[in-house]
Formats: C-alpha cells, structure tokens, sequence
C-alpha cells in the first residue's frame, strides 16, 4: 500500500498556551478578553494564594461582576485582602473615568437622542447598591445634562424622598425638566404604588415654577424599567 504523507499537527493559536492575557489580547484585540482578563491587565498582580487572573475572578464574584466593580466605594474595595490603597486608587479611577464618559454622552446631546446611553449610566449608577437610593438628572431647555446627583438614600426597601428638596437643586441648578431614578435593591423593577404617589409629589412641588418631570425610572440589577415608557407617567 502507498504510504499516506503524515499531516503536520494543527497548532493551537499561541494565545492559548499563553498564562497572561496580554498575549492573548496582542492575537485577538481587547475585544476577545473575558472581564476578569481585563481587570487582571489592571491588577498586573495577584496575591500569595492566588494567581492574577483568579484573583480577578474572586474580585468579580465578590462585588457582583463589573458594576459593582466599577462604583464599589474605596472601602469595599479595600476590604478585598490583596488590594492596598495604589490599587484601590487605579480601580477607582477608572469607575470614575467610565461614570464620566457616560455622562459625558448625555451632555453633548439631549438625553432622549442617547436612551442606551442613559440606562447605561442608571445601572452602572445604581444596580449595584445595595440600599435604595433616588437619584435626579437635571437637564436644560435642550433636554441635555446639566447635573446627575443622588439626593436621598434609604433602607433596603424604601427611601423618603422630600420633592422640596428636588425643587430646591432643580433651581439651583436652573433646570428645565428632570428624571427621577432609583433602585429596588431586593425587589422587581416595576413600581410600586408608593413610588407612583412620590412621582405625583414631586411633580406637585415642580409644577409652580414650570420644571417638567419627564420621566421616573426604576433599575433592578439589568433591568431598567421607565415609567414614562410605560405610560405610568401621571399627568402634568
């Protein structure tokens, strides 16, 4: 019988033989890498127990995947054992850096022109707290972003909104119109009829000195639920 050539055997890409992600990034791009091969390029260390990239993944588990990991406060990310204050402060950073670009989208345009953008900012903002918390975007005549503050925080399943004190930044601020927005920690993203009654509150304190409220939108974990879109919105 005619002997058969034998085959060369297939190579693997070198990025799977590779322990780090950077090499894996040089062959495929950024794009390719899981969450905790990103954060582990910030990382660059690991600790005495483990690895980098599996201390990437502990973070993650731990603060709830790459939200909670980009607003989790200075002291819950010191309270992880394997990050010192340097790391802290480049974690931190770029939580920041992200939470700007987002509002940054918001700023440049009328918020409405940019809806993904402004629920990306929501649930970066809030899915990740763990207490309720009601925050305002206050927006001019063109319906972009002047401010985006939290006013009031709460227990895990509820918040007392005080709408004289929204009035009160909505002036300071000179807005024109609002979004309200909050969390439900423990619960679905729908409304409850409390947070209905709040919203015709604030539109009652509002309403006198001719400031929209355009929208209240509730965030539970990835899930962003708009009253407006809704038509839950009580009329002006």
């Amino acid at each position: 019988m005619p002997a058969h050539p034998l085959k060369p055997p297939t190579r693997a890409p070198k990025w799977q033989h590779a322990t780090r992600p950077r090499e894996k990034m040089r062959a495929l791009g950024v794009q390719g890498l899981t969450d905790a091969e990103l954060l582990s390029l910030l990382l660059r260390t690991g600790t005495p127990q483990s690895q980098v990239i599996d201390f990437a993944s502990e973070i993650l588990d731990r603060l709830g995947g790459l939200r909670g990991l980009l607003k989790a406060s200075p002291s819950e990310l010191l309270a992880i054992s394997g990050i010192g204050p340097a790391k802290q402060a480049e974690l931190s950073a770029v939580g920041e850096l992200v939470t700007r670009a987002l509002s940054e989208a918001l700023q440049r345009q009328p918020v409405f022109n940019h809806p993904d953008a402004l629920r990306s900012a929501l649930k970066i903002h809030l899915s990740h707290r763990q207490h309720e918390v009601f925050s305002v975007l206050f927006l001019d005549t063109q319906h972009q972003l002047i401010a985006f503050e939290d006013l009031f925080q709460g227990t895990l399943s509820q918040t007392t909104v005080y709408p004289r004190e929204i009035a009160v930044r909505a002036l300071y601020h000179h807005a024109a119109s609002v979004i309200l927005a909050h969390n439900h920690p423990s619960g679905l993203p729908t409304p409850s009829e409390a947070d209905k009654r709040v919203t015709e509150a604030i539109q009652a304190a509002l309403r006198p000195l001719d400031i929209a409220v355009l929208d209240h939108c509730i965030v539970a974990g990835p899930a962003v639920y708009s009253m407006a879109e809704n038509g839950l919105m009580p009329m002006a």
